[in-house]
């Protein structure tokens, strides 16, 4: 009888062991199929953050763009200005000369 006993507790022992392995099996499947749902949707977050970004940085270099020909253009506004500046300021002379050669000549009369 006492080896009977034995037996019969080294079987249910030998059940238990199993049953604890297939249980843990089982559970570790579940959680690792729970953790790559998991990873998958953070990914997707992620990746969905990282196109926001990258649309913003688009823009950003499409409004440089923009300003750099608005910046061009009016530099060259600026040098067209300078030498009608130029321009007038050689008639301005021109016109004092001239007046001044008309004063000389209406004081000497």
């Amino acid at each position: 009888m006492q080896v009977n006993i034995s037996i019969i507790i080294s079987i249910i022992a030998l059940f238990c062991t199993t049953l604890g392995v297939v249980i843990g099996f089982f559970t570790f499947t579940r959680n690792r199929d729970k953790d790559v749902k998991s990873d998958a949707s953070e990914l997707a977050i992620i990746r969905t953050k990282l196109d926001n970004i990258n649309q913003g940085v688009e823009n950003i270099r499409i409004d440089i763009k923009v300003e750099q020909k608005e910046r061009l253009g009016l530099s060259e506004r600026l040098i067209r200005l300078e030498e009608s500046h130029k321009s007038l300021h050689k008639r301005l002379d021109d016109l004092e000369g001239m007046i001044d050669e008309y004063c000389l000549m209406i004081k000497n009369k």
